[in-house]
């Protein structure tokens, strides 16, 4: 009967793909059951089935169908476009696959980094730097998966070429216009590998107390303690000064201080802060400390430090420890309970004014007061001389040069401003 079948027929293409999706189906079984039997000894076939299943169930039935298609499409004119298309699909889903395949992979390798226990730098560590390298890989992929479609257009072929001629021009374009966003990738790239930051880390950004709950290429993101997000750009880690409380270990330090009386006793208090720390876990045993830091102002201040493991347990033995040392004091010392006191006295008589003898109030400074003063002011304040007509000075220096008499001259200043002068006139310079 199916001699003389021409399977290169309209008829004959629905019949060829069904059988290639039945046989795409027994494959995919035959591989489920394999997937199941070998997740009984081992979890990493859930998460690769999770996680690439359905990209390789959409990839298995495209390149069953697209085989069936170029076996049996009976139209040689549109068989180019018909192929063309299937080209792009299993690119588009093989990258997909890809993609998949490298959040497994990478996924495996976080997993060996628990961060649910106490001395988790490492793990936070490694943690960040693939939660960056499976950011990057899977942008990579991306790209080149659409790189490969469009290459499969003949003219962006030919397009490309033109490009690859001017790539420097094109970057140093790209460059400038996406400064910004470049700088952010840059920076995400160095939190993640320079570790200044991890993830979970306690941090003081902006003023406010939270946690680094995700690192990306351009952001960084911070749960805040009351459960907002505040979410900042990578080059604010790069640029701007922070606290990181977890940098080396999640163990810190806190005070608690208390504004007291005189009367309070220091000892007692130190006493019963060793009774109320041995009666809670969240204290880590490290350090206790009771001290006096200051005393004015009619109080003493009371400085408390204690430690613990991380800063949430710090945070509740701070409130703790203030919370027992106010009711001891109220119960138990009330008189260190600050107060304030003001003495009430009788108004005291006005004492006689006496008589006071003149002091010598002289001034004497730098210019004045004393003869070397005097003399040491004459050498910024003398006038310039000017020497007047009949001076024995200006007659022997007229004789010897053969001019006439001081008296043939007169000075400009003593002519009115309306009469020129009728005689040569000296000015007053200093001969």
């Amino acid at each position: 009967m199916f001699d003389n079948f021409v399977w290169k027929s309209w008829i004959g293409l629905p019949i060829a793909v069904v059988i290639a999706l039945v046989g795409a189906l027994i494959v995919l079984g035959v591989l489920s059951v394999v997937m199941r039997v070998a997740a009984k000894r081992s979890e990493w076939p859930t998460a690769l089935a999770s996680g690439a299943r359905h990209p390789f169930r959409l990839l298995v039935a495209i390149l069953a169908v697209w085989i069936a298609v170029a076996v049996t499409f009976p139209d040689p004119d549109w068989a180019d476009r018909v192929n063309h298309l299937f080209r792009i699909a299993t690119i588009a889903t093989a990258t997909w696959l890809a993609a998949g395949l490298l959040v497994f992979f990478i996924g495996l390798g976080m997993a060996r980094y628990r961060t649910d226990i106490a001395d988790n730098k490492l793990a936070r560590r490694m943690h960040t730097q693939l939660a960056i390298v499976r950011r990057l890989g899977v942008a990579v992929i991306v790209i080149l998966g659409i790189a490969s479609i469009l290459l499969t257009f003949p003219g962006v072929q030919t397009l490309g070429a033109s490009l690859l001629a001017s790539a420097g021009l094109v970057s140093i374009v790209a460059g400038l216009a996406a400064q910004s966003t470049l700088a952010n990738v840059f920076a995400g790239v160095q939190l993640a590998f320079s570790g200044a930051i991890r993830v979970d880390d306690v941090v003081i950004a902006e003023k406010e107390w939270g946690r680094i709950e995700e690192i990306t290429l351009t952001y960084v993101v911070v749960h805040i303690w009351d459960d907002r997000r505040m979410v900042l750009p990578s080059t604010y880690f790069t640029t701007t000064p922070f606290e990181n409380w977890t940098r080396n270990s999640s163990e810190l330090l806190g005070s608690i201080e208390l504004d007291l009386d005189w009367r309070v006793s220091p000892a007692a208090m130190r006493q019963q802060l060793e009774i109320v720390l041995a009666n809670t876990e969240i204290w880590d045993g490290r350090a206790s400390v009771l001290q006096v830091t200051d005393a004015i102002g009619g109080f003493i201040r009371v400085r408390i430090l204690v430690t613990a493991i991380d800063a949430p347990t710090l945070f509740d033995l701070r409130c703790y420890v203030r919370e027992e040392m106010v009711e001891w004091i109220h119960n138990q010392d009330p008189a260190g309970i600050p107060r304030t006191r003001v003495q009430m006295v009788a108004e005291e008589p006005r004492a006689e004014p006496r008589a006071m003898e003149k002091a010598h109030t002289d001034q004497i400074g730098l210019f004045t007061g004393t003869a070397d003063a005097e003399e040491r002011a004459s050498l910024f304040t003398s006038a310039i001389p000017i020497i007047r007509p009949g001076d024995p000075l200006l007659t022997q220096s007229n004789s010897a040069l053969g001019m006439p008499a001081e008296t043939d001259f007169e000075t400009a200043d003593e002519l009115p401003d309306s009469q020129p002068p009728t005689r040569p006139f000296r000015t007053q310079d200093n001969y």
